[in-house]
């Protein structure tokens, strides 16, 4: 596990189009079928099996993100007794499951020009007939990875690997200053 100073989140500010999200615990799993439904039983949210969606259930997130990759994020508290109960579910099935609660941070961008804040940076179609609510995809925002995941009409989650968070945020600041009225 990563010491404290390395977890540090980068400092983002809240404003009424950005809300820096707690720290979570994330994991990123690998595996079948059978995986992906021993997991889903230990987790306690049924792991997606259709592409780019995303499925919660009491405080936890799982994301698909290929054939054989999830993304399962809860409350950071509940880490270790999860790594503990994934594995036991996990013990005979092929699969890799790594703890990269470390690598990310996240952000909610929200509010009527959400859209077209993310836009700003983004190669995708986010409009909610293209883009909708529950769907997830890695993609490039800028220069920078990130994961984009749709949580409602007008609010996007954006998993960010900490050393570009700052960057992210600093493009769609001086993007939100140009806004439409």
């Amino acid at each position: 596990m990563a010491d404290a100073i390395a977890r540090k989140p980068p400092r983002i500010d809240a404003c009424r189009w950005l809300e820096p999200l707690p720290a979570a615990t994330r994991f990123s799993l690998r595996g079948g079928d059978e995986a992906r439904l021993a997991a889903s039983r230990a987790f306690g949210v049924e792991l997606p099996a259709s592409a780019c969606r995303a499925a919660s259930a009491g405080g936890r997130s799982a994301l698909w993100l290929g054939p054989d990759e999830h993304l399962l994020i809860a409350p950071e508290p509940e880490g270790p007794a999860l790594a503990a109960a994934l594995a036991a579910a996990l013990a005979v099935v092929p699969h890799s499951l790594v703890d990269v609660s470390h690598r990310q941070v996240a952000f909610a961008v929200q509010g009527p020009h959400a859209e077209w804040l993310l836009g700003s940076g983004c190669p995708l179609d986010l409009d909610v007939g293209a883009f909708p609510v529950g769907m997830c995809t890695r993609t490039v925002f800028v220069k920078a990875e990130v994961l984009l995941w749709r949580t409602a009409r007008d609010a996007f989650r954006i998993e960010v690997w900490r050393s570009f968070a700052e960057y992210v945020v600093a493009h769609l600041a001086e993007t939100a200053l140009e806004r439409p009225a």
